[in-house]
């Protein structure tokens, strides 16, 4: 048995697979730097572990799993046309990335509400001044929450904003269970209504086709004056021209996001000299823990392969996540 690994960007994965090795002495594993590594290496691979393309797909013939390292499979599933219908099993990881995204959301609305972007400045600054932020700051006790899409990330994030005193509604595309941490969890049917009556409407869905633009110029508009916007999840589910528009004639207070259709956000975009806009590159799930998560996953899932047993995290091919 072959298993064919790509290293995942910034991460270290090395003593990670020679432990794997080392637990599995009779599995051949083998790292791919280069996409020419890849199409000679994925020929005879079981098992490719990371994002492959449709060129390397099309390549495999003994081809049995895919194993993504990260949460979102969209990259996969829309770069290989051929994958939905085939019987090569495809995994994620799942459930590691709650935690820290969760916290990134709230970090964000306290630097929002608290102004801490601004107080930082000050403090490279050496600048004390106290008055200047007088009658300004925001509580987030007592206001409203509204979240897309209650899966693992909107439960992290619903029960830190319940924590801070907020009520907190959700749109699910599925039928999820209410945690009670959650006032009301309704169909889509009621996303207007959601994104109407909210003080924070927070984006935690995956992107799919069905979410794809899902919160276009006519949502935007639906959101109060005094409302704000995290995107945390994926770019391309809310249409970041009408956004742009929105905060520049302040007809929304504010925005938070970690995730843009395109990636690295260009040069000219607006979002990054916006004042009531603050954004982080992506990077809100990179803590130690998750990072150790997504190994557990992988080992236990293939420990799981080798015997033959019900994989962890299987998606669903066709609806993208």
């Amino acid at each position: 048995m072959k298993v064919l690994w790509t290293q995942t960007p910034g991460s270290d994965e090395i003593q990670f697979f020679e432990k794997l090795k080392s637990i599995h002495p009779d599995v051949q594993f083998e790292l791919a730097e280069t996409i020419k590594q890849e199409l000679s290496s994925v020929i005879d691979a079981d098992v490719y572990y990371g994002w492959p393309s449709n060129e390397v797909f099309n390549k495999a013939n003994n081809l049995k799993w895919i194993h993504c390292p990260g949460t979102g499979v969209d990259r996969i599933t829309e770069a290989i046309p051929d994958l939905a219908d085939s019987e090569v099993i495809l995994t994620n990881c799942r459930g590691p990335h709650a935690n820290p995204m969760a916290d990134h959301v709230l970090g964000m609305m306290l630097t929002i509400t608290h102004r801490l972007n601004e107080q930082w400045d000050d403090q490279k600054a050496r600048r004390w001044e106290t008055y200047k932020y007088a009658d300004t700051f925001l509580e987030l006790t007592g206001k409203s929450m509204g979240i897309l899409a209650l899966g693992d990330i909107g439960k992290a994030v619903a029960r830190r904003a319940y924590g801070f005193g907020m009520s907190v509604y959700a749109v699910d595309i599925q039928k999820v269970e209410k945690i009670p941490e959650v006032v009301e969890v309704w169909g889509m049917d009621k996303l207007d209504d959601l994104i109407s009556k909210v003080d924070w409407f927070v984006v935690t869905a995956p992107i799919t086709k069905d979410t794809s633009n899902l919160i276009d110029a006519r949502r935007i508009g639906l959101l109060k004056e005094d409302a704000y916007i995290v995107i945390i999840s994926r770019g391309g589910i809310v249409d970041e021209e009408a956004l742009a528009n929105a905060l520049s004639t302040k007809s929304i207070a504010g925005a938070a996001i970690d995730a843009f259709a395109i990636e690295p956000l260009a040069d000219e975009s607006p979002f990054w000299d916006m004042g009531n806009c603050i954004i982080s590159a992506h990077a809100s799930a990179y803590s130690k823990e998750m990072a150790q998560g997504r190994k557990d996953i992988f080992q236990e899932n293939l420990r799981r392969y080798m015997n033959k047993e019900s994989f962890l995290y299987v998606c669903d091919k066709k609806a993208g996540f």
